[in-house]
């Protein structure tokens, strides 16, 4: 892995992603009282035994919910590893 970077530009974030084949999603039973707001992640479809597990939302909902928790990317640019990380 080279050396993950932190970043909180969306497009940066996305076209990141895409490219990877991520797509933006929730986990699955982390909702908040129906608000359709959950737990985030960028999960990897074709990557993953565990597709159930991911509910996938669109780019909108995941960053408003992304900018509501203050997070950040943590991911590394060449590779699929990524991790959504507090801010400060």
């Amino acid at each position: 892995m080279s050396e993950a970077k932190k970043t909180t530009d969306h497009k940066e974030i996305q076209k990141w992603a895409e490219q990877h084949g991520g797509k933006p999603s929730i986990i699955k039973g982390t909702e908040k009282d129906g608000s359709g707001e959950g737990v985030l992640r960028i999960h990897f479809p074709k990557k993953s035994d565990s597709n159930e597990s991911f509910e996938e939302v669109s780019w909108e909902e995941f960053f408003k919910e992304f900018e509501h928790s203050k997070l950040a990317l943590l991911h590394d640019p060449n590779g699929n590893f990524n991790k959504l990380v507090k801010r400060d």
